[in-house]
């Protein structure tokens, strides 16, 4: 998916750094932010940026989102500051306790059992890794490295007991009384009464404890709880793994500890960032630059929720369209609420497309606006499908077309020079089209008879292919209008209103010029004679 600016010279590149530096496509607007962060100097180590991911449950097509986002906002940087090395951490918060137990897993009993153990102390209900957290951290990077996303991968359970953060875990315990001066008015009176931002690992159960702190050591490093079940009092270091912290205050903790200078989130972890922040200045750093995302709505413009299980998956994505169609999509106005359906896979494949076909004819300012360049990271392979996705769909609601080759058999037609069987991304679009149509709107389609006026022109538009046999879809496309304006459809979206609703059984179609060519003079007289049979019937 990433091709990168490896292929262009000094000059282009020194050309596309300097319009870079005013460009407004938010990726350079976001890499600026760090430009600035280090108007002294950056340190040798460079820029580090960071996506978070709860091994829970399996990656999705948020992870995909604020991986590719953050992805594009590195290399926008890269662009600018070619100078400064960069890094990016995928951190996996697999030392959380597992508070519930997901229905959907084998092995309910077991895990059941092993409630409120650190997610890489329970067992794998898969049987396939030493726990479940492994098995998580393994489809997480499993599913990073399909797309090509260079990162590094951080596990917290790690960084917790190889004494990682053990510095960092001992100021937040020195400044106790700060941190939680910011946390406390956030909370229920109930809750502040027993709230901590250290979680003990009981020495005896391995469990992930809530309970109020009886003593604190800042100078020892340790603190001291009542044992829940015995009431035994029990000391524990912070350090080497013995504790992890409540999420608000752990977030901060990785910031200062790893030195994050990057970290998106979605919109509602607003007030979450903002008490990280805090809590990270207490700690005597600077939190680091990002944005807040919109969060996607599903067809009906209702909040995307896995309860309800009313969004769409990755893997129902990239069964009809290439990964590059979905880092598209999460370019587009990320902070703007979008709908993620099904609906919305053709649209962005074809637009993606047409942004790919758009570039080499653009300047440079034009170019570093353009979702492709972002995409991939540089200029995009330069691809164009002989017909577009909608297109495509079109062809098989009408044709009837099951298989791709009797699908490539039209395409040849229309595009003698195309090779839908030898080109694989023609071919998987080619597929894609027929298990779209097949799977979600073949049972939607619906196609009504002409009225009156709409007859009369379809006669037309018949007769006019008939003794037009050999036309090219541009003299199809300007007699379809020329018979809409004789016929005085008004306003003339209606004539092709009405075309898509009685030829194809849809709202909304292809431009009808590139069909009937597509499809073929005689087999589109045939659709239309159809159409009119029905006007017949309809008006017996």
């Amino acid at each position: 998916m990433f091709t990168g600016l490896a292929s262009l010279s000094s000059a282009d590149l020194a050309l596309l750094a300097a319009e870079a530096s005013v460009s407004k496509a938010w990726p350079f607007e976001e890499a600026r932010k760090l430009i600035a962060r280090y108007a002294d100097g950056f340190p040798a180590h460079g820029v580090i940026f960071e996506t978070g991911y709860g091994p829970s449950g399996l990656p999705h097509i948020g992870t995909f989102g604020e991986v590719v986002r953050t992805t594009m906002v590195r290399r926008a940087f890269a662009l600018l500051r070619p100078d400064v090395p960069t890094q990016l951490i995928a951190f996996s918060d697999d030392m959380d306790g597992m508070r519930k137990v997901p229905p959907h897993l084998p092995n309910q009993e077991a895990l059941k059992a092993a409630l409120d153990l650190p997610l890489t102390r329970v067992p794998d209900p898969f049987g396939t890794h030493d726990s479940f957290g492994a098995h998580n951290n393994a489809r997480l990077r499993a599913f990073l490295d399909s797309f090509g996303f260079d990162y590094e991968f951080l596990s917290s359970t790690q960084c917790y007991r190889s004494g990682r953060f053990d510095a960092t875990l001992r100021l937040v315990l020195e400044r106790y009384d700060a941190i939680m001066a910011v946390m406390l008015p956030t909370l229920g009176t109930e809750r502040q009464a027993s709230y901590s931002p250290f979680l003990p690992l009981c020495p005896r159960t391995g469990k992930v404890l809530q309970v109020p702190l009886t003593a604190r050591d800042p100078a020892a490093g340790t603190i001291s709880y009542a044992d829940p079940e015995t009431g035994e009092s029990v000391t524990v270091p912070v350090t080497g793994g013995h504790c992890k912290l409540q999420w608000k205050v752990d977030w901060a903790m990785r910031w200062v500890a790893l030195g994050i200078d990057y970290e998106m989130a979605g919109k509602d972890l607003i007030d979450s960032v903002s008490l990280s922040s805090k809590i990270a200045r207490i700690l005597g750093a600077r939190p680091p630059e990002g944005f807040n995302y919109e969060l996607f709505l599903d067809e009906n413009g209702a909040k995307i929720s896995k309860t309800r299980g009313n969004g769409l998956t990755i893997e129902q994505w990239l069964r009809y369209a290439p990964p590059e169609s979905l880092a598209f999509y999460m370019f587009q106005q990320p902070r703007a609420a979008k709908k993620l359906y099904l609906g919305v896979i053709p649209k962005a494949m074809d637009e993606y497309f047409q942004f790919v076909a758009a570039f080499p004819r653009q300047t440079p300012k034009e170019q570093l606006g353009n979702p492709s360049f972002h995409v991939h990271g540089g200029p995009p392979p330069a691809y164009a499908p002989p017909v577009s996705f909608a297109l495509l769909l079109n062809l098989v609601a009408v044709s009837g077309a099951s298989d791709a080759a009797m699908l490539g058999a039209f395409l040849k037609r229309y595009a003698p020079d195309c090779d839908p069987a030898g080109d694989p991304r023609l071919k998987a679009m080619v597929d894609a089209a027929i298990g779209f149509h097949t799977d979600h709107v073949a049972p939607t389609l619906k196609r009504r008879a002409p009225d009156a006026r709409e007859a009369a022109a379809l006669r037309e538009l018949a007769d006019w292919l008939a003794a037009n046999p050999q036309s090219d879809a541009e003299s199809i496309q300007n007699e379809v209008y020329e018979i809409g304006k004789r016929h005085a459809f008004e306003p003339l979206r209606g004539w092709f209103q009405a075309l898509y609703e009685i030829l194809l059984g849809s709202p909304q179609g292809p431009r009808m010029g590139t069909f009937f060519a597509l499809y073929g003079v005689e087999n589109s007289r045939r659709l239309i004679a159809d159409a009119l049979s029905d006007t017949v019937v309809a008006g017996a």
